[in-house]
C-alpha cells in the first residue's frame, strides 16, 4: 500500500515519503504547514488513491477528547425514564458513538482524520495519548473494550496556533508541508486548470510569489487563495496583458480581493506604491 499522490493532487517526493513511512510503522501522521497547503486535502487524497473510506473528525475550540470516543446522552435517558420508555432499561441506547469508535469498529482499514487538533484545549493531544496508542479504549457506562478491528492511518493536521505536548509528537510521525516553489506551484495550477494559458500561468505565479516577498504582510496568500484567483481571472476573461502592467501606481492586482485578505496589507501595499510613485 503505497501513496504517490493523484491526479487532483500535487504530492511532493518528501510528502509521499512521510505518508509511506508513517503507513509502515502504523503512527499517526502529523501534518503541519501554512493554512491553504493542502493538509486536509491529503487526507482526503489519501483514502481515495488508497480505496479506503474517510472518517473525518474536525475539531473546534470546544471539542473534547471524549467525544472523539463517546457520549453518554444522560438528559435523553432522564426524559424518556420520565415518560416511561421501556428502552431506558438498556443504557447502550444512550451511548453516542464518536469518530474514534466509528474508525475502531469498522470491518476494514480507514482513514481518520483529525483535522486542526490545535484548535482543541492544550490538554485534548494529552487526551488521546493511549487511545492512538493502543488502539482501543474502554466504555465505563457498558463495562466494555472497544478494540480496533483493523488499524485505521490516522492522519492529524495542525497551524501551529498551539504547541503539542512532547508525548504526543513522540507518537507521530512529523511532517511539515514546505510552500510550494514556483515549479511545484505551476504544477497544481496545471492539475486545478488543465489547458489554461501559460501565460496567464506565469504572469499570474510572478505577481502571487511578488506579494508573498513583501515584507511586513500579516497574512500572505496561500495556494488555495492563488487557484480562487485564477478562477475569477478566467471568469473575467481578464489578458495576460493586464497581469503584465507594471505601473507602480497599481498599488494591488487586480481582482486582489482573493489574495489580499485583510485592511492592513491592502494599506501596506497602498503605501508600497506610493513610495514607489515617490521616488519616480
Amino acid at each position: 500500500m503505497k501513496f504517490t499522490g493523484t491526479d487532483s493532487y500535487v504530492a511532493t517526493d518528501d510528502l509521499q515519503m512521510a505518508v509511506n513511512a508513517a503507513i509502515s510503522l502504523q503512527r499517526p501522521l502529523l501534518i503541519k504547514g501554512e493554512p491553504g497547503t493542502g493538509k486536509t486535502l491529503l487526507a482526503e487524497e489519501m483514502a481515495s488513491a488508497l480505496g479506503l473510506k474517510l472518517i473525518p473528525w474536525h475539531i473546534k475550540s470546544t471539542t473534547k477528547a471524549q467525544q472523539g470516543l463517546y457520549e453518554y446522552d444522560a438528559v435523553s435517558r432522564l426524559r424518556d425514564s420520565q415518560l416511561g420508555d421501556e428502552k431506558v432499561n438498556d443504557i447502550r441506547n444512550y451511548i453516542v458513538k464518536g469518530k474514534l469508535w466509528e474508525a475502531f469498529e469498522a470491518d476494514e482499514q480507514v482513514v481518520l482524520l483529525i483535522d486542526e487538533i490545535d484548535k482543541a484545549d492544550i490538554e485534548f493531544p494529552n487526551d488521546l495519548l493511549l487511545e492512538l496508542d493502543r488502539m482501543e479504549f474502554f466504555v465505563y457506562e457498558t463495562q466494555q473494550f472497544v478494540r480496533a478491528k483493523q488499524r485505521p492511518i490516522v492522519v492529524i493536521t495542525s497551524n501551529n496556533e498551539k504547541e503539542l505536548p512532547d508525548a504526543f509528537l513522540r507518537r507521530c510521525f512529523f511532517h511539515y508541508i514546505s510552500f510550494p516553489d514556483h515549479d511545484t506551484m505551476k504544477n497544481i495550477v496545471d492539475v486545478h486548470f488543465p489547458g489554461i494559458q501559460q501565460q496567464v500561468v506565469r504572469d499570474a505565479l510572478e505577481v502571487f510569489f511578488d506579494v508573498r516577498k513583501v515584507p511586513g504582510l500579516k497574512k500572505k496568500p496561500s495556494t488555495s487563495e492563488l487557484i480562487d484567483w485564477l478562477k475569477l481571472l478566467m471568469a473575467d476573461d481578464l489578458s495576460a496583458e493586464a497581469l503584465q502592467q507594471k505601473d507602480s501606481s497599481s498599488a494591488l492586482p487586480p481582482l486582489y480581493g482573493a489574495l489580499v485578505k485583510n485592511e492592513q496589507d491592502v494599506h501596506l501595499l497602498q503605501r508600497l506604491a506610493f513610495m514607489a510613485r515617490r521616488r519616480n
